[in-house]
């Protein structure tokens, strides 16, 4: 019975962590070289988004494609912005910028050559979507791409909103 209750709490503890958990501290340039600090990103107190994709996987780009066809109702109807953060090694980050371009993504894009943010954030495989509510606490994390999966994604911003 003790453990059952250790076991409780440690789960509690866990959930409460993660649920407010915030960006960490690492440098990343965007597709014009400037050097931005994630741990700074934010929505100007709106709800944003992270996808963590790269050039070469087919489910990234399918979902940020999903995401593209709904993106300007998302942020008419909340408000919202995703930050779309490439996981192309420095060898092929010269293919993002024109993928971005022909794919006509009005994201905010950053470079993470080194994988440095995506191993900060614990992420194991992309694509990868994160959630963040106004003030920047994570409320969301998901990893893979499904057909209509960014449902979700709306879904959570929507219930932010209406706690607000």
């Amino acid at each position: 019975m003790k453990l059952t209750k250790l076991f409780s709490v440690i789960a509690a503890l866990f959930i409460a962590c993660t649920a407010s958990a915030q960006l960490p501290s690492v440098e990343l340039k965007n597709l014009e070289g400037k050097v931005v600090n994630v741990s700074q990103l934010s929505n100007d107190g709106k709800p944003f988004v992270i996808s963590f994709f790269a050039d070469w996987c087919h489910p990234c780009k399918r979902e940020l494609r999903a995401i593209h066809e709904v993106y300007a109702d998302w942020q008419d109807e909340t408000g919202m912005k995703l930050i779309a953060v490439s996981e192309d090694e420095a060898h092929n980050i010269n293919k993002v910028k024109p993928t971005v371009e022909s794919e006509g993504w009005e994201y905010d894009v950053l470079l993470d050559p080194n994988g440095d943010f995506m191993r900060a954030m614990g992420v194991q495989a992309i694509p990868h979507i994160f959630v963040l509510d106004g003030k920047g606490n994570i409320v969301y994390s998901h990893s893979g791409y499904t057909e209509g999966s960014e449902q979700a994604v709306i879904d959570k911003i929507r219930e932010i909103l209406a706690k607000e």
